[in-house]
C-alpha cells in the first residue's frame, strides 16, 4: 500500500559529553563558558524546540546556517519555490500543533514567503520563517536586494525580529516558537543577518517553558449552561478553533451524552465523525443550504471554536436566537456575528465543564432538524453515480469517499470543487480534509499534501487541485519525486479559472478573461519522474484511483471536470429546495 519507506524522525539533542558541551555543536550548558558559532546555536535551539524539518531555498546569506543544518538532526528539504516551502511548513504546524519551519534568503526569497505567512496567520497554523540578510555592521553592496523584511512581515505575523547579536538567539527562537504555537497559533519570523550568523557567543539554550491555558470562569459556564438547558432546539456548531486533539475528544463525549445535533464550518470538518446520525451538514455556503434550515429552527447555537476568518457559516439576525461563543479568546464582533454569551478559556475544558453540568432535557425537541437532515442526505446522493463526462464534482467526491479510508488525507487547493468537498465529503477523523477557508489561496494544495505525506507516511494522501492552482506550484512535483513520497495528485482540468468564471456567470457578466491553455499533464508529470494518467470516462476514475494508491511513488491523474451546472445547483436549486422545508 501507499506508505513511505523512509520517515525522518526528530531525535532529541544528545546528552552533554561530560565537558559541558552538546557534542553536535559544542553548545555549552549554563554555568560553563565556551564560545559557540551563532548559526550552530540557532540550529541547536530549533532542535530543542522539536523542529524536524526546515523547508526552503537558501541563499548566500544563509550559508553558515545551512552548514549548521548539515551537521544537525534536522532535515533540510530543498523546494523549488519559497511559497511552497512556507505552505509545507504551515501544514506541518497544522497537523502536529508544533511550529513548522521554513527558510529563505533576503529580498526576493523573503518576499516569496509573504503569501505563506498570510496562509499560516489566517489559518491559525504555527510556523516559523527564517530569512537571511546582508551583514548589518558593514556591507559593500549598498542596497542591492535589500528589503525591510521585518517591517514587511509585521502585519502578517504574531512576532517578527531581526537578530542583532548572537547572544539574543536563544531567547528569540524560544519566543518565536512559543508565540507561533500558543492560541491562537500563527506565523512568526526571525531574520538572521550574515555577519551575526558567523559570530561567536557564550549564550546558552533556553528550555521550553511549561504552561497551561486559562480556564473559563465559572459564572460564564453557568450562564451558558442556563441558556442551553432552557432552550427547546439547541444546536452545536464546530469551528476551526475546535480542531485540536483534546477538544475533539471532549466534543465527542459532549454529543454522546447530550444528543445535541451538530454542524461544522469548513475548517471544523472532521473534528466530530460526520457519518453519525446527529450530523446536520457543513456550512459550505453562508445561507440558503439545507443546514441553514436547521439553523433557522434553532433557538440556541453553541459555537465551539468559531473563527471569523472563515466565511460566515450563517448570518446572525438580532433577536432570532441565543448564540454562545466558546473559544480561547473573546468574540470578534462584526455585523453577522455578535454572540450574547461568551465562554472564554481553554475550549476542551469548557466543553467538559458544560457536559458535566448538563443532562439531556425532556423539553428539548430536535424533530425540527429531522426534515433538514433527511433532505440534505437525499441531495448529497444526487449525481453521485452520474456517468456524464467531463466528470461532475459530485461524482468526484462520491468516488473518492468510496475509495479512501477514514484516516486517509485529501488536500484541496482552492477552487469551485472545494465547496463540493466541504458539503458532500463526510469526514470521520480530524485533519483528513485539508482545505483553506481562511486565506483561501491557490497553489497550496500540492505542497500541503507533500507535508502530510511526511508527517503521516503511513496514510494515503491525495492532492486535489484545479489546473490553475496546480500550475502555481507544479514544480514541486520534482521535490515530491526527489523525497520519494507516496502521493497521488488529481488535476481537475477545465482550462479556466473556474470559480471566478462561475461568479462571473452568476453576476450575469459575459465570459471574459478566464480561459487559458494547459500542458499535456501526463507528459508533464513524466518529465519530473512521476507517473501520469488521463481519465477518459467517469466510470474509469475510481478503479484508476484504487490502482495508483496501492503502489509507491508519485502519480498524477488528469481528470476533465464539468462545472457548467454548478451555478444553477448552488445558487438556485439548493436554496429553492431548502426553502421548501420551512
Amino acid at each position: 500500500s501507499k506508505s513511505s519507506s523512509r520517515k525522518a524522525g526528530w531525535q532529541p539533542l544528545p546528552s552533554p559529553d561530560g565537558h559541558g558541551r552538546w557534542p553536535m555543536f559544542g553548545v555549552h550548558l549554563p554555568g560553563t563558558r565556551s564560545m559557540t558559532k551563532a548559526s550552530d546555536l540557532f540550529v541547536a535551539a530549533l532542535e530543542a524546540e522539536g523542529i524536524q524539518y526546515v523547508f526552503g531555498i537558501p541563499g548566500e546569506e544563509n550559508l553558515d546556517l545551512v552548514e549548521s543544518l548539515r551537521q544537525s538532526g534536522i532535515q533540510l528539504v530543498l523546494t523549488r519555490h519559497e511559497q511552497a516551502a512556507g505552505f509545507m511548513a504551515a501544514t506541518v504546524g497544522r497537523l502536529t500543533g508544533r511550529a513548522g519551519a521554513c527558510l529563505a534568503t533576503l529580498g526576493p526569497g523573503a518576499a516569496n514567503l509573504v503569501t505563506a505567512a498570510a496562509y499560516a496567520q489566517l489559518g491559525a497554523m504555527p510556523m516559523l520563517m527564517i530569512t537571511g540578510q546582508k551583514p548589518i555592521r558593514s556591507s559593500r553592496q549598498g542596497h542591492f536586494q535589500i528589503v525591510d523584511v521585518v517591517a514587511m512581515m509585521k502585519p502578517l505575523t504574531k512576532f517578527t525580529r531581526q537578530l542583532v547579536s548572537a547572544d539574543i538567539i536563544p531567547a528569540r527562537v524560544r519566543e518565536a516558537v512559543r508565540r507561533a504555537e500558543e492560541e491562537r497559533p500563527g506565523a512568526t519570523h526571525l531574520e538572521l543577518p550574515q555577519d551575526i550568523a558567523g559570530d561567536q557567543t557564550e549564550a546558552s539554550l533556553i528550555p521550553p517553558s511549561h504552561s497551561r491555558r486559562p480556564l473559563a470562569e465559572h459564572k460564564a459556564i453557568e450562564r451558558a449552561v442556563t441558556a442551553i438547558r432552557d432552550a427547546r432546539h439547541p444546536l452545536l456548531m464546530v469551528g476551526a478553533g475546535a480542531n485540536r486533539k483534546t477538544t475533539a475528544r471532549m466534543l465527542a463525549a459532549f454529543i454522546d451524552k447530550l444528543g445535541i445535533p451538530f454542524f461544522s464550518t469548513q475548517m471544523g470538518k472532521g473534528v466530530i465523525d460526520e457519518t453519525g446520525p446527529l450530523w446536520m451538514g457543513t456550512a459550505a455556503l453562508s445561507d440558503g443550504d439545507f443546514v441553514h434550515r436547521a439553523i433557522d429552527a434553532a433557538d440556541c447555537i453553541i459555537h465551539i471554536g468559531h473563527d471569523v476568518i472563515e466565511k460566515p457559516p450563517f448570518f446572525m439576525r438580532e433577536g432570532k436566537r441565543t448564540v454562545i461563543h466558546v473559544n480561547y479568546s473573546s468574540a470578534v464582533v462584526d455585523p453577522v456575528y455578535f454572540p450574547q454569551v461568551e465562554v472564554v478559556g481553554d475550549i476542551a475544558n469548557a466543553v467538559w465543564q458544560l457536559a458535566e453540568a448538563l443532562e439531556p432535557q425532556p423539553h428539548w425537541d430536535f424533530s425540527c432538524f429531522d426534515r433538514a437532515r433527511e433532505a440534505l442526505q437525499g441531495q448529497l446522493a444526487e449525481r453521485a453515480d452520474d456517468t456524464r463526462f467531463p466528470m461532475l464534482s459530485q461524482r468526484l467526491v462520491a468516488d473518492m469517499a468510496a475509495v479512501l479510508g477514514a484516516d486517509d488525507i485529501i488536500s484541496l487547493d482552492n477552487g469551485l470543487y472545494k465547496l463540493w468537498f466541504a458539503r458532500n465529503y463526510r469526514c470521520r477523523r480530524p485533519n483528513t480534509l485539508l482545505l483553506d477557508n481562511a486565506l483561501a489561496t491557490m497553489g497550496a494544495g500540492l505542497p500541503a499534501a507533500m507535508a502530510a505525506c511526511m508527517v503521516h507516511p503511513d496514510r494515503k494522501v491525495v492532492a486535489v487541485c484545479g489546473d490553475g492552482g496546480f500550475m502555481m506550484n507544479s514544480q514541486e512535483l520534482e521535490t515530491a519525486v526527489r523525497l520519494k513520497l507516496d502521493l497521488v495528485v488529481i488535476v481537475l482540468r477545465d482550462d479556466a479559472y473556474g470559480m471566478i468564471k462561475w461568479k462571473q456567470s452568476h453576476e450575469d457578466y459575459p465570459t471574459f478573461g478566464m480561459d487559458y491553455g494547459n500542458p499535456d499533464f501526463v507528459k508533464y508529470a513524466e518529465s519530473y519522474g512521476a507517473r501520469g494518467h488521463r481519465v477518459t470516462a467517469a466510470d474509469a476514475f475510481a478503479p484508476l484511483l484504487r490502482e495508483v494508491l496501492e503502489r509507491p511513488g508519485v502519480d498524477l491523474i488528469e481528470l476533465p471536470i464539468d462545472y457548467s451546472d454548478d451555478d444553477r445547483i448552488l445558487n438556485e436549486d439548493i436554496p429553492r429546495l431548502s426553502a421548501a422545508l420551512t
